[in-house]
């Protein structure tokens, strides 16, 4: 299936545990002196609530920044992503930073000993990447950083394979029900519908878990496929990572809902070819699509008000892309 070259946005609705602390600037380890420090902030957890070819990510080892703690592989920023390793033994906690050209500068969290794949999502530009160890608190120091230029291959590059908040890369399970919905069908829009319609009627919300989530929670998906719950993290990383599968390029956003109030939620944009950009997209009915919140609309049965609200792109402003 070719990459679809426009968008249709399917909003998948996560409300936020919202994180407290504001990132300050880096701190860079000086030899012989004690490192500099940093306040950095725990990473918020998403609460309420077609390609026959699987792209997956690669740490070509070709082009490298590391010391004896950490490795960053940056081989492949022209497919979307940066990968990172902690190599050293730690119990501290670890954070990552990935600057782009534009937005914000998040920080995810870091499990050492193995490899973890950061989408490069603010498009073509300089990006600077940094490794933090936890000193004491919620200070940081710097382990290992690096700059580069980014041209995508593809501006959809980002959104066709796997990471840390859409992690399918070893999710037999999911990959194989993707297929399972997806048939012979290669019309992405039905493509939407079918893995939509899926997480819909076959995943509950989990109060248990979302009462109890601690910061640094990933979504396990095949566990998520498995139990048929989950908080809204869950819900939107399934969905994603149903979609990717399958060739359709999407995004996971992250960013506030709501007129009055505003909460911390996270959806999902779908490219299409076909249909060209939609606005307010979401589900289709005699008239046309609409804005369609899969958490909200399997946790409120479809109500008329729950699409309505879902429906008004005026309740969602984007911060961040995954």
């Amino acid at each position: 299936m070719k990459i679809f070259r426009r968008m249709i946005p399917l909003m998948l609705s996560a409300v936020l545990l919202a994180g407290s602390a504001s990132a300050l600037g880096a701190g860079k380890t000086v030899s012989g002196a004690r490192p500099a420090e940093a306040a950095l902030p725990d990473t918020a957890v998403p609460l309420a609530g077609a390609s026959d070819t699987l792209l997956l990510p690669v740490a070509s080892g070709t082009s490298v920044k590391k010391n004896s703690r950490a490795v960053i592989d940056y081989s492949n920023t022209k497919d979307g992503y940066v990968m990172v390793q902690f190599t050293a033994s730690t119990s501290k906690k670890l954070k990552v930073q990935v600057s782009g050209p534009t937005r914000d500068k998040p920080y995810y969290d870091l499990r050492p000993g193995e490899w973890t794949t950061f989408p490069l999502s603010d498009g073509d530009g300089n990006y600077k990447v940094t490794v933090f160890e936890n000193t004491s608190g919620n200070k940081y120091a710097e382990v290992v950083s690096v700059s580069f230029k980014v041209t995508l291959s593809d501006e959809f590059a980002p959104y066709l394979r796997p990471n840390q908040y859409v992690d399918y890369e070893d999710a037999a399970n999911t990959l194989a029900k993707a297929k399972e919905l997806a048939g012979s069908e290669t019309d992405p829009l039905k493509l939407v519908e079918n893995v939509y319609s899926f997480v819909v009627n076959n995943v509950t919300y989990d109060r248990q878990l979302a009462a109890t989530v601690q910061s640094g929670y990933l979504p396990v998906l095949d566990s998520v496929l498995a139990a048929k719950k989950g908080i809204c993290f869950d819900y939107a990383s399934l969905t994603a990572g149903m979609l990717r599968s399958l060739g359709v390029p999407c995004k996971l956003v992250v960013g506030y809902a709501g007129a009055s109030k505003p909460a911390y939620h996270a959806w999902i944009s779908v490219w299409t070819e076909k249909t060209g950009w939609i606005d307010n997209a979401i589900y289709f009915d005699s008239t046309g699509w609409h804005r369609m919140d899969p958490t909200f609309a399997s946790s409120g049965k479809s109500s008329s008000s729950i699409l309505k609200f879902i429906g008004d792109g005026s309740h969602y402003k984007e911060t961040s892309l995954y």
